[in-house]
């Protein structure tokens, strides 16, 4: 009897040590579609890499950006004064309708899950088109809506140079290729004021004085 107990106890306390071994691993683990990640982790394993907290963050952007931006374009289409507004109009609608499915298939693939709602200043950006009329709804598109992209654009980069996911890579270069056509045709309308665009987007930081341009050298890893 007491041989009995004694191997139960041993048994046991194998099974308690194991318990204690796999736990780190299974919270790391994505369960029912979901990465769940460790407090401390700050990333999460998958089949195309890391995934990082700021990965994350960049596929909810790009979602919510075609949230917004595809009803302003479709508004665009039927409320611009000019063809070139219209046609930067059907650019947002086409552009994010192809990045909507391409964000969602990343999503799917990652077990991420996204907003199906704009942010509330993106609904106040929607607010303020819809209040405006002629010339001035075409200022008002073509100003609002190439901020936006300015500021996209500069996150796109970030996170293209930085991810370690190649799924998060492709996606970014996907909404590289559509930011930029968005801008361009933006710009095309002649209406964007830059000036007040400089004003509003951030600045890239200046180098320090007397400092020395940064080199390249192949051995350097």
């Amino acid at each position: 009897m007491r041989s009995r107990t004694g191997t139960g106890l041993l048994v046991a306390a194998l099974a308690a040590t194991l318990a204690a071994l796999l736990f780190p691993l299974w919270t790391y683990h994505p369960r029912t579609g979901t990465v769940t990640v460790g407090l401390a982790a700050g990333s999460a394993p998958t089949r195309y890499g890391p995934l990082s907290a700021a990965d994350r963050d960049f596929v909810t952007r790009v979602r919510q950006a075609g949230l917004w931006e595809m009803p302003a374009g479709q508004q665009a289409m039927t409320r611009g004064t000019t063809a070139s507004v219209r046609r930067a109009g059907e650019h947002l609608v086409e552009g994010h309708s192809a990045l909507d499915k391409h964000v969602r298939d990343v999503a799917g693939r990652l077990g991420l899950s996204l907003p199906s709602q704009p942010t509330a200043e993106q609904r106040g950006w929607l607010t303020r088109l819809d209040a405006a009329q002629g010339d001035a709804y075409d200022r008002e598109f073509a100003n609002t809506l190439r901020l936006a992209h300015g500021k996209v654009f500069a996150l796109v980069g970030q996170v293209r140079a930085a991810t370690r996911n190649s799924a998060v890579r492709e996606l970014a270069d996907d909404a590289n290729t559509t930011v930029l056509d968005h801008m361009k045709v933006l710009e095309d309308t002649g209406l964007v004021d830059f000036d007040a665009l400089a004003s509003r987007l951030p600045r890239p930081p200046a180098p320090a004085p007397d400092s020395p341009s940064p080199s390249y050298s192949p051995s350097e890893k």
